[in-house]
């Protein structure tokens, strides 16, 4: 019973014991988990006080009804819009997330499942720390505060599914803590599961386990291979969110807008930097500052550079909207490079500061989808070279968008019905 305790929370917990989480910025890492004893220990108290025991008096009102029906399982807005399409298409689907998950303008459409119980897990904490270690090494005394977040998780969600006995759950996140014990909860259970990329993945996430998987490409596929065995089936459908947008694709040869894509592990300082050189030497070109919709920093230093330099925000404006103003893209590892591409946006690939997070995270440089550069220097190179002679790009993608240059280029949503309408028809029954 205890190993396969150990078992469960490890696998919930894959990616924050991989090499690439660990060499995270130390700055990004710090507000995940803090790096002194004393501040993990504080951040155990503020989630045990603020979500746990606070999350009992909160009243939890859903919309809707979730017996019985397909859950669409998200953590953010990026998952939301990935998946909305599915609400129109597919019967009986309910958007659902954690009781504190902050999905953006979403908020108020999307039902939660409460945490409110999960304190009573927590006679577990200990031995499961204990196990973890035996497995995991340093890493899980390093990152125990996160051990102590996830711990419940996927008992609550065994008692919700028994409750509930949803059709069918579909994904568009495998890795974050939550999903993967919901996975994990329904694979026990024998409830279908599905996932539909939502974002381009990496060799370090955790194996492919759904019943069925809905990838945007061969890049993809290949990765997941390398992350471990594949029991279920897997179709390679495009990438439904881009669909209505991959019509209206820049065809300018030109370049005088230029969007700059912060992730939260690029520091704010040299962002800024960048901007004052970049505006110094193109003031006819309009920049755009647009940080990752889960950056909560403060980025109000744009407006030190006059009208030429502008901000999106990603909490409220759609990442397709924003793309749809740019000729071209400044960004690091994000996988807006991917979306932009296909919108035919030249792209380049530019760290913002030095650090030991895993260089072209996502093989965008390896694959030749975007423009590699090496500083500053050699970005204002090469923003001149393609200012007035802007080079179609659209093509580069295939590799990652099955869909594009076949006749279900911009109907990738309908490939996702068909396949899941497909697999469901025999499997309608729910759980045990």
């Amino acid at each position: 019973m205890f190993r396969k305790l150990v078992q469960v929370y490890g696998d919930i917990l894959h990616l924050r014991f991989t090499d690439a989480f660990a060499k995270l910025p130390a700055a990004t890492l710090q507000n995940i988990s803090p790096g002194s004893v004393l501040g993990r220990l504080g951040r155990v108290i503020l989630y045990t006080g603020g979500r746990l025991f606070l999350n009992i008096f909160l009243p939890l009102r859903n919309p809707e009804a979730l017996n019985g029906k397909i859950w669409l399982y998200v953590v953010s807005k990026n998952n939301y819009e990935s998946l909305q399409f599915l609400k129109t298409h597919l019967p009986d689907t309910v958007f659902v997330a954690g009781q504190n998950k902050e999905i953006g303008i979403y908020n108020h459409q999307v039902n939660r499942l409460s945490t409110r119980y999960k304190f009573i897990y927590y006679y577990k904490f200990l031995p499961l720390l204990l196990g973890l270690y035996r497995r995991k090494g340093k890493r899980a005394l390093r990152f125990f505060d996160l051990i102590f977040v996830a711990t419940g998780y996927y008992e609550l969600s065994l008692g919700y599914l028994r409750k509930y006995k949803p059709k069918a759950i579909i994904f568009a996140n495998d890795h974050n803590t939550d999903p993967r014990a919901l996975l994990l909860a329904a694979q026990a259970l024998h409830i279908p599961t599905i996932y539909i990329q939502h974002a381009s993945v990496s060799i370090s996430f955790p194996p492919l386990q759904f019943s069925l998987s809905l990838l945007e490409g061969q890049d993809a596929w290949d990765k997941y291979r390398q992350c471990g065995p594949i029991p279920g089936e897997v179709k390679l459908i495009g990438m439904p969110k881009a669909d209505k947008y991959l019509v209206a694709k820049n065809l300018k040869t030109t370049i005088h807008r230029v969007g700059i894509a912060a992730n939260i592990i690029d520091e704010t300082e040299p962002i800024r930097e960048l901007l004052r050189i970049l505006t110094g030497r193109f003031p006819d070109i309009i920049f755009t500052l647009r940080p990752h919709p889960g950056d909560k920093r403060n980025f109000n230093f744009v407006q030190e550079f006059g009208p030429n330099v502008r901000f999106s925000d990603g909490k409220t404006e759609p990442t397709f909207h924003f793309l749809q103003q740019q000729d071209a893209l400044i960004a690091a590892d994000s996988s807006i490079h991917l979306e932009a591409t296909m919108l035919n946006i030249l792209c380049f690939y530019y760290r913002f500061n030095p650090t030991e997070f895993i260089p072209d995270y996502y093989g965008y440089v390896q694959q030749g989808l975007v423009e590699p550069v090496t500083d500053v220097n050699n970005l204002i190179s090469l923003l001149k070279k393609f200012q007035a002679n802007r080079p179609a790009v659209y093509e580069r993608a295939r590799y990652y968008n099955a869909a594009l240059g076949t006749g279900y280029e911009g109907k990738s949503h309908e490939l996702a019905v068909k396949y899941i309408t497909e697999y469901l028809a025999p499997k309608t029954t729910g759980g045990t």
